[in-house]
Protein backbone atom coordinates (compact mmCIF):
# COMPACT_ATOMS: atom_id res chain seq x y z
CA UNK A 1 0.00 0.00 0.00
CA UNK A 2 1.31 3.31 -1.24
CA UNK A 3 0.52 6.12 0.76
CA UNK A 4 0.68 10.02 0.11
CA UNK A 5 0.40 11.95 3.63
CA UNK A 6 -0.17 15.57 2.95
CA UNK A 7 0.70 17.85 5.72
CA UNK A 8 -0.39 21.34 6.43
CA UNK A 9 2.71 23.51 6.05
CA UNK A 10 1.99 26.42 8.92
CA UNK A 11 4.75 24.26 10.78
CA UNK A 12 7.23 21.65 10.20
CA UNK A 13 5.95 18.09 10.58
CA UNK A 14 6.33 17.01 13.48
CA UNK A 15 6.24 20.59 14.63
CA UNK A 16 8.76 22.22 17.38
CA UNK A 17 6.66 23.17 19.48
CA UNK A 18 2.87 24.34 18.23
CA UNK A 19 1.47 22.92 15.64
CA UNK A 20 -1.51 20.04 16.86
CA UNK A 21 -2.12 19.18 12.71
CA UNK A 22 1.67 18.98 11.99
CA UNK A 23 1.77 17.03 15.11
CA UNK A 24 -1.05 14.33 14.20
CA UNK A 25 0.23 14.32 10.53
CA UNK A 26 3.41 13.09 12.06
CA UNK A 27 1.90 10.70 14.69
CA UNK A 28 0.12 8.79 11.76
CA UNK A 29 2.95 8.57 9.49
CA UNK A 30 5.54 7.32 11.57
CA UNK A 31 3.26 4.53 12.73
CA UNK A 32 2.13 3.59 9.51
CA UNK A 33 5.64 3.42 8.57
CA UNK A 34 6.31 1.26 12.00
CA UNK A 35 3.90 -0.90 10.17
CA UNK A 36 5.22 -1.29 7.15
CA UNK A 37 3.51 1.11 4.65
CA UNK A 38 5.15 2.89 2.21
CA UNK A 39 4.08 6.32 2.88
CA UNK A 40 5.86 9.69 1.27
CA UNK A 41 5.10 12.36 3.38
CA UNK A 42 4.22 16.01 1.78
CA UNK A 43 5.35 18.61 4.08
CA UNK A 44 7.96 21.16 4.37
CA UNK A 45 11.39 20.68 3.71
CA UNK A 46 12.75 20.71 7.20
CA UNK A 47 10.31 17.79 7.99
CA UNK A 48 11.41 15.02 9.38
CA UNK A 49 10.76 11.51 8.56
CA UNK A 50 11.34 7.88 8.28
CA UNK A 51 9.29 7.46 5.71
CA UNK A 52 9.77 9.27 2.21
CA UNK A 53 9.93 13.27 1.95
CA UNK A 54 8.29 15.17 -0.65
CA UNK A 55 8.83 18.90 -0.23
CA UNK A 56 8.73 21.79 -2.56
CA UNK A 57 8.11 24.18 0.44
CA UNK A 58 11.45 25.44 2.31
CA UNK A 59 9.67 25.76 5.80
CA UNK A 60 6.58 26.64 7.44
CA UNK A 61 5.06 30.03 6.34
CA UNK A 62 4.27 30.55 10.37
CA UNK A 63 8.28 30.05 10.95
CA UNK A 64 9.51 32.02 8.00
CA UNK A 65 7.29 35.15 7.62
CA UNK A 66 9.40 35.89 3.90
CA UNK A 67 7.12 32.78 2.73
CA UNK A 68 3.98 34.36 0.79
CA UNK A 69 1.22 31.62 2.84
CA UNK A 70 -1.02 31.40 -0.30
CA UNK A 71 1.84 30.70 -2.80
CA UNK A 72 3.68 27.78 -0.47
CA UNK A 73 0.18 26.21 -0.02
CA UNK A 74 -0.28 26.43 -3.88
CA UNK A 75 2.81 24.60 -4.40
CA UNK A 76 2.83 22.35 -2.18
CA UNK A 77 -1.01 20.67 -2.51
CA UNK A 78 -0.24 20.57 -6.19
CA UNK A 79 2.83 19.06 -5.77
CA UNK A 80 0.84 15.85 -4.45
CA UNK A 81 -1.66 16.00 -6.81
CA UNK A 82 1.05 16.04 -9.82
CA UNK A 83 2.32 12.76 -8.33
CA UNK A 84 -0.54 10.89 -7.66
CA UNK A 85 -0.36 8.42 -10.22
CA UNK A 86 2.37 6.81 -7.70
CA UNK A 87 -0.16 6.01 -5.04
CA UNK A 88 -2.93 4.08 -4.18
CA UNK A 89 -4.49 6.54 -1.74
CA UNK A 90 -3.99 10.26 -1.06
CA UNK A 91 -4.68 11.52 2.76
CA UNK A 92 -5.15 14.79 3.54
CA UNK A 93 -4.37 16.81 6.51
CA UNK A 94 -4.58 20.05 5.30
CA UNK A 95 -7.80 21.28 5.51
CA UNK A 96 -10.20 22.20 2.17
CA UNK A 97 -8.14 23.78 -0.25
CA UNK A 98 -6.60 19.92 -1.70
CA UNK A 99 -10.33 19.11 -2.36
CA UNK A 100 -10.48 21.79 -5.35
CA UNK A 101 -7.86 19.09 -6.99
CA UNK A 102 -9.93 16.22 -5.81
CA UNK A 103 -11.73 15.12 -9.19
CA UNK A 104 -8.49 15.91 -11.61
CA UNK A 105 -7.28 12.27 -10.17
CA UNK A 106 -8.67 9.16 -10.23
CA UNK A 107 -6.55 8.10 -6.79
CA UNK A 108 -8.70 7.35 -3.63
CA UNK A 109 -8.55 10.09 -0.99
CA UNK A 110 -9.35 10.86 2.49
CA UNK A 111 -9.75 14.28 4.22
CA UNK A 112 -9.19 14.07 8.01
CA UNK A 113 -10.99 17.19 9.09
CA UNK A 114 -9.25 19.27 11.66
CA UNK A 115 -11.94 21.66 12.19
CA UNK A 116 -14.57 24.45 10.79
CA UNK A 117 -12.32 27.93 11.18
CA UNK A 118 -16.09 28.72 10.15
CA UNK A 119 -19.45 27.76 8.53
CA UNK A 120 -17.97 29.97 5.21
CA UNK A 121 -16.18 26.70 4.72
CA UNK A 122 -18.72 23.95 4.33
CA UNK A 123 -20.00 24.49 1.28
CA UNK A 124 -16.16 23.36 -0.11
CA UNK A 125 -16.48 19.96 2.53
CA UNK A 126 -20.32 19.65 0.93
CA UNK A 127 -19.41 19.78 -2.86
CA UNK A 128 -16.65 17.19 -2.77
CA UNK A 129 -18.37 14.40 -0.28
CA UNK A 130 -18.95 12.50 -3.24
CA UNK A 131 -15.50 12.13 -4.36
CA UNK A 132 -13.34 12.77 -1.20
CA UNK A 133 -13.92 10.07 2.25
CA UNK A 134 -14.15 12.52 5.59
CA UNK A 135 -13.14 11.38 8.93
CA UNK A 136 -14.08 13.77 12.07
CA UNK A 137 -11.91 13.62 14.90
CA UNK A 138 -15.02 13.46 17.20
CA UNK A 139 -18.41 12.52 17.30
CA UNK A 140 -18.99 16.12 18.64
CA UNK A 141 -16.96 17.48 15.26
CA UNK A 142 -19.36 16.08 13.13
CA UNK A 143 -20.98 18.14 11.03
CA UNK A 144 -24.65 17.51 10.29
CA UNK A 145 -24.62 18.52 6.66
CA UNK A 146 -21.41 16.55 5.63
CA UNK A 147 -20.94 12.17 5.09
CA UNK A 148 -18.45 11.24 7.00
CA UNK A 149 -16.76 7.75 6.57
CA UNK A 150 -15.33 7.08 9.84
CA UNK A 151 -14.43 8.98 13.38
CA UNK A 152 -10.96 8.60 14.57
CA UNK A 153 -10.20 9.61 17.42
CA UNK A 154 -6.17 11.08 17.62
CA UNK A 155 -3.70 9.01 19.44
CA UNK A 156 -0.72 9.71 21.40
CA UNK A 157 2.71 8.03 21.78
CA UNK A 158 2.80 6.90 25.08
CA UNK A 159 6.30 6.45 25.63
CA UNK A 160 7.08 9.89 25.41
CA UNK A 161 4.26 10.51 28.20
CA UNK A 162 5.61 9.74 31.60
CA UNK A 163 3.59 8.85 33.82
CA UNK A 164 3.80 10.88 37.31
CA UNK A 165 1.92 9.31 40.34
CA UNK A 166 2.25 12.49 42.65
CA UNK A 167 1.94 15.66 40.44
CA UNK A 168 2.21 19.13 41.89
CA UNK A 169 -0.25 21.07 44.17
CA UNK A 170 -0.12 23.30 41.09
CA UNK A 171 -2.73 23.89 37.88
CA UNK A 172 -1.72 24.20 34.46
CA UNK A 173 -2.96 25.93 31.36
CA UNK A 174 -1.39 24.44 28.09
CA UNK A 175 -3.00 25.80 24.77
CA UNK A 176 -2.66 28.78 22.83
CA UNK A 177 -3.00 32.25 24.41
CA UNK A 178 -7.05 32.92 22.67
CA UNK A 179 -10.06 33.44 24.03
CA UNK A 180 -11.22 30.25 23.01
CA UNK A 181 -9.34 28.30 25.20
CA UNK A 182 -10.55 30.17 28.49
CA UNK A 183 -6.68 31.74 29.79
CA UNK A 184 -8.58 34.61 31.75
CA UNK A 185 -10.80 31.82 33.78
CA UNK A 186 -8.03 29.51 34.20
CA UNK A 187 -6.07 32.75 35.67
CA UNK A 188 -9.53 33.59 37.68
CA UNK A 189 -9.57 29.81 39.00
CA UNK A 190 -6.11 29.99 40.76
CA UNK A 191 -6.70 33.75 42.00
CA UNK A 192 -10.05 32.18 44.05
CA UNK A 193 -8.74 28.78 44.93
CA UNK A 194 -4.81 30.81 46.20
CA UNK A 195 -3.59 27.86 44.07
CA UNK A 196 -0.17 28.52 41.29
CA UNK A 197 -0.80 28.27 37.98
CA UNK A 198 1.52 27.64 35.49
CA UNK A 199 0.25 29.01 31.74
CA UNK A 200 2.33 27.61 28.77
CA UNK A 201 1.00 28.14 24.93
CA UNK A 202 1.90 30.45 21.95
CA UNK A 203 0.47 33.54 22.44
CA UNK A 204 -2.28 33.59 19.12
CA UNK A 205 -4.15 37.06 20.41
CA UNK A 206 -2.12 39.61 21.60
CA UNK A 207 -4.74 42.31 22.22
CA UNK A 208 -6.33 39.49 24.89
CA UNK A 209 -2.62 38.31 26.05
CA UNK A 210 -2.01 42.04 26.79
CA UNK A 211 -5.69 42.60 28.56
CA UNK A 212 -6.31 39.81 30.32
CA UNK A 213 -3.33 37.72 30.94
CA UNK A 214 -0.30 39.92 31.44
CA UNK A 215 -1.25 41.70 34.09
CA UNK A 216 -1.88 38.60 36.18
CA UNK A 217 1.39 37.30 35.60
CA UNK A 218 3.97 37.66 38.71
CA UNK A 219 6.37 34.84 38.23
CA UNK A 220 4.41 33.58 41.49
CA UNK A 221 1.24 32.59 42.06
CA UNK A 222 0.84 33.27 38.06
CA UNK A 223 3.59 32.21 35.51
CA UNK A 224 4.19 31.95 31.95
CA UNK A 225 6.54 29.73 30.10
CA UNK A 226 5.44 30.34 26.60
CA UNK A 227 5.38 27.70 24.29
CA UNK A 228 7.24 24.74 25.84
CA UNK A 229 8.57 21.40 23.20
CA UNK A 230 10.57 18.36 24.27
CA UNK A 231 11.36 17.30 27.61
CA UNK A 232 9.94 21.03 29.39
CA UNK A 233 6.36 19.83 27.73
CA UNK A 234 6.09 16.70 29.52
CA UNK A 235 7.62 17.78 32.71
CA UNK A 236 4.52 20.53 32.68
CA UNK A 237 1.83 17.97 31.82
CA UNK A 238 2.33 15.54 34.28
CA UNK A 239 3.52 17.78 37.06
CA UNK A 240 0.51 19.26 37.89
CA UNK A 241 -2.75 18.76 40.04
CA UNK A 242 -4.85 19.19 37.54
CA UNK A 243 -4.90 20.94 34.05
CA UNK A 244 -7.66 23.60 33.61
CA UNK A 245 -9.46 23.55 30.46
CA UNK A 246 -12.26 26.13 30.48
CA UNK A 247 -12.55 26.50 26.48
CA UNK A 248 -15.19 29.13 25.34
CA UNK A 249 -15.70 26.95 21.79
CA UNK A 250 -17.15 23.38 20.76
CA UNK A 251 -13.28 21.66 20.33
CA UNK A 252 -12.70 19.45 17.77
CA UNK A 253 -10.73 17.28 20.07
CA UNK A 254 -8.18 18.78 22.66
CA UNK A 255 -4.55 17.21 22.19
CA UNK A 256 -3.43 18.68 25.74
CA UNK A 257 -6.08 17.09 27.40
CA UNK A 258 -5.26 13.44 26.27
CA UNK A 259 -1.41 14.47 27.11
CA UNK A 260 -2.26 15.41 30.21
CA UNK A 261 -4.26 12.26 31.35
CA UNK A 262 -1.79 9.92 29.99
CA UNK A 263 0.68 11.69 32.54
CA UNK A 264 -1.59 11.19 35.45
CA UNK A 265 -2.83 14.41 35.30
CA UNK A 266 -6.80 14.82 35.39
CA UNK A 267 -8.86 17.79 33.63
CA UNK A 268 -11.38 19.74 34.72
CA UNK A 269 -13.07 20.95 31.52
CA UNK A 270 -16.01 23.35 30.15
CA UNK A 271 -18.68 20.51 29.10
CA UNK A 272 -19.29 21.33 25.70
CA UNK A 273 -17.31 20.21 22.15
CA UNK A 274 -15.45 16.93 22.28
CA UNK A 275 -14.77 16.90 25.69
CA UNK A 276 -17.00 14.43 26.94
CA UNK A 277 -15.98 12.00 24.83
CA UNK A 278 -12.14 12.32 26.53
CA UNK A 279 -12.58 13.06 29.78
CA UNK A 280 -15.00 10.43 31.80
CA UNK A 281 -16.20 12.73 34.61
CA UNK A 282 -15.24 11.75 38.51
CA UNK A 283 -12.74 9.36 36.83
CA UNK A 284 -10.57 11.34 34.69
CA UNK A 285 -11.22 14.29 35.56
CA UNK A 286 -14.76 16.68 35.73
CA UNK A 287 -16.74 18.20 33.04
CA UNK A 288 -18.18 21.46 34.47
CA UNK A 289 -21.03 23.82 33.14
CA UNK A 290 -19.74 27.05 35.17
CA UNK A 291 -16.99 29.00 36.49
CA UNK A 292 -18.46 28.00 40.30
CA UNK A 293 -18.25 24.20 38.97
CA UNK A 294 -14.62 24.46 38.35
CA UNK A 295 -13.89 26.05 41.72
CA UNK A 296 -15.48 23.36 43.13
CA UNK A 297 -13.53 20.65 40.76
CA UNK A 298 -10.64 21.94 42.08
CA UNK A 299 -11.41 21.44 45.33
CA UNK A 300 -12.50 17.77 44.53
CA UNK A 301 -9.70 16.80 42.16
CA UNK A 302 -7.26 14.75 45.15
CA UNK A 303 -10.43 12.29 44.40
CA UNK A 304 -9.16 11.54 40.60
CA UNK A 305 -6.48 8.20 40.51
CA UNK A 306 -4.12 9.19 38.63
CA UNK A 307 -3.57 5.83 37.44
CA UNK A 308 -6.98 5.49 36.04
CA UNK A 309 -6.02 8.51 34.15
CA UNK A 310 -3.09 6.63 32.29
CA UNK A 311 -5.28 3.36 31.72
CA UNK A 312 -7.65 5.92 29.86
CA UNK A 313 -5.14 7.49 27.62
CA UNK A 314 -3.52 3.37 27.11
CA UNK A 315 -6.92 1.93 25.94
CA UNK A 316 -8.28 4.55 23.96
CA UNK A 317 -5.85 7.40 22.46
CA UNK A 318 -2.77 5.60 21.57
CA UNK A 319 -1.20 6.22 18.42
CA UNK A 320 -1.07 2.65 17.49
CA UNK A 321 -4.99 2.84 17.62
CA UNK A 322 -5.06 5.48 15.67
CA UNK A 323 -3.08 3.89 12.99
CA UNK A 324 -4.64 0.76 12.93
CA UNK A 325 -8.16 3.08 12.41
CA UNK A 326 -6.47 4.38 9.97
CA UNK A 327 -5.32 1.62 7.74
CA UNK A 328 -8.91 -0.34 8.31
CA UNK A 329 -10.17 2.28 6.85
CA UNK A 330 -7.97 2.41 4.12
CA UNK A 331 -8.09 -1.65 3.19
CA UNK A 332 -11.98 -1.05 3.32
CA UNK A 333 -11.84 1.92 0.98
CA UNK A 334 -9.03 0.16 -2.00
CA UNK A 335 -10.90 -3.04 -1.72
CA UNK A 336 -14.56 -1.24 -1.91
CA UNK A 337 -15.52 -2.84 1.41
CA UNK A 338 -16.83 0.34 3.45
CA UNK A 339 -20.23 0.63 4.54
CA UNK A 340 -22.58 2.96 3.26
Amino acid sequence: MRIAMLSPISWRTPPRHYGPWELITSLLTEALVAKGVDVTLFATADSETAGTLAAVVPAGYSEDRTLDAKVMEMLHVSHVFERAGEFDLIHNQADFVPLAFSRLVDVPQVTTIHGFSSERIVPVFKRYEDRVHYVAISDADRHADLKYAATIHHGIRLDEFPFDAAGSDDLLFFGRIHPDKGAADAIRVAQATGDRLLMAGIVQDEGYYAREVEPHIDGGQISFNGPLGGAARTRALGHAKALLHLIHFDEPFGLSVVEAMACGTPVIAYNRGSMPELIDHGVTGFLVETFDEALEAVQQVGEIDRAACRRAVEDRFSVETMADKYLELYKQILDGTLPG
